[in-house]
């Protein structure tokens, strides 16, 4: 657990240093700039990890066969639908404990993360213990065939027991994240990761478990996870003497701080639901297109979402510290580097798609339509740059109210556009141009308002 620390120039954390008569701003422009790295980069690696835990099981459970292989994609997807509402958990987290490291009080701060891991806790167990046994309908229900169904069911029953371990590192990295440690959640993913390899080659081959034994390793990898992770964050409370009891009214006020962000999740689900449906409806070439645009834009917002996080973290901390102009000249820097990062992206993006439709598909038809949509995702990268920057600066304001009613806005808008491709003879072009440029410049126009309004910039070490 860290201590509290002072900035690169010994400025204390949370101020902003007062310029000199000459190259002051770019002085604090270099300060915001070391800041963004230190923390986006290790939070970068920790999110590219995340991944890295399906691939790893198709990889191996492929070996098996394609009706395992196709009961993991099933059971894959509704386990990631199950977990991932849950983001609020490090969301919400991370900015309330960045506010009172702003503030100088760590012993609150950690006291705060733990009411969000209890939280995780408590919400984990009470998934677990309702997917496991339903979990046979819910597979039915997801339209799985006779052949992929058992093998579906074998791996989500046994990954559901995983399910409260996967909370409490969602809310363990928000704590560190809080504390301004992207290092220590890059870590825990990178041995999370290789531990799950590990158990996954022994259990399905070497001890002939099958399926089972895939979805054993990553409940033994996800435990082990969450147990390093609080292992760090009760070593940190004992040093500062922050106490590790369950609180009644911190956790709920944890849950209260966590319903705007969950409904911003949702939304943003079904924004990405109806995008697939309407694909789905233009035909089997756009579905397959539309595919594989969709895993490469989130393999792009991986990238993005770590300046975002970045955001969270710094921002938070700033007006915890009441310094609220070093907030909003952290926004405006961290703003650039997301329209740049974007800039960057979009142009590798624009020159790798002639070659990135092979890697996928031999159908010439998909390659079309695939180079056509990844070239509106390249156009747009610099409008998601600034989105998601935005997006993590007001979520490390403690903004979440504003976010919730602002996708909901979104989906308003977003869900008649798309629903209208088809019905005026659209493509998938036009649908990805409905997502990637329609939906995001809405989103960018909200955020946008509400950061220039300044109504998110509220100091204190609780909002």
């Amino acid at each position: 657990m860290p201590e509290h620390r002072t900035g690169p120039d010994a400025t204390p954390v949370g101020t902003t240093a007062a310029p000199g008569p000459k190259g002051g701003r770019r002085a604090e422009a270099r300060r915001h700039d070391r800041e963004i790295i230190a923390l986006a980069l290790p939070a970068f690696g920790a999110l590219v990890a995340e991944p890295l835990f399906l691939l790893t099981d198709s990889a191996i459970v492929g070996h098996l066969g394609t009706p395992q292989l196709a009961g993991l994609g099933i059971a894959a997807a509704l386990l990631g639908t199950g977990v991932h509402i849950f983001v609020f958990l490090a969301y919400a987290t991370t900015a309330a404990v960045a506010r009172r490291v702003g503030a100088g009080d760590l012993a609150a701060a950690i006291r705060q993360g733990m009411d969000g891991v209890w939280l995780a806790l408590l919400l984990g167990t009470a998934v677990a213990a309702v997917l496991w046994p339903l979990t046979p309908a819910v597979v039915d229900a997801f339209g799985a065939s006779a052949t992929a169904a058992p093998s579906a069911v074998t791996y989500l029953r046994i990954s559901a027991l995983g399910i409260p371990a996967m909370l409490v590192v969602l809310a363990a990295t928000g704590v560190l994240r809080g504390l301004q440690d992207t290092r220590t959640p890059l870590y825990v993913a990178i041995g999370g990761f290789s531990a799950n390899a590990a158990l996954n080659v022994l259990l399905v081959y070497g001890l002939g478990f099958g399926i089972a034994g895939s979805a054993w390793g990553t409940v033994i990898a996800q435990c082990g996870m969450a147990a390093v992770y609080l292992a760090v964050v009760v070593r940190g409370a004992r040093r500062h003497g922050a106490s590790l009891r369950p609180d009644a009214a911190g956790i709920r006020a944890c849950a209260q701080a966590g319903v705007p962000l969950l409904v911003r999740t949702l939304s943003l689900r079904a924004v990405l639901m109806i995008a697939t449906a309407v694909a789905a409806r233009l035909g089997d070439v756009e579905v397959a297109a539309h595919q594989i645009t969709l895993t490469v834009w989130s393999l792009l917002a991986f990238a993005l979402d770590a300046i975002a996080i970045a955001g969270q973290a710094i921002i938070g901390r700033y007006l915890g510290a009441g310094d609220a102009e070093g907030a909003r000249a952290a926004c405006r820097r961290m703003v650039q580097w997301g329209v740049a990062s974007g800039a960057v992206l979009g142009v590798l993006v624009a020159v790798s798609a002639p070659f990135v439709g092979r890697l996928f598909s031999g159908d010439e038809e998909v390659r079309g339509q695939l180079l056509a949509a990844l070239l509106v995702v390249a156009v747009t990268q610099p409008i998601a740059g600034a989105v998601f920057v935005l997006d993590g600066v007001l979520m490390g304001a403690g903004d979440g109210p504003y976010l919730a009613w602002a996708m909901l806005a979104v989906l308003v808008v977003f869900a008649p556009a798309a629903f209208a491709v088809p019905a005026l003879g659209g493509g998938l072009t036009a649908l990805w141009a409905a997502l990637a440029g329609l939906m995001m410049s809405v989103r960018l126009a909200t955020l946008w308002w509400r950061a220039r309004s300044g109504a998110w910039v509220v100091t204190g070490a609780v909002r």
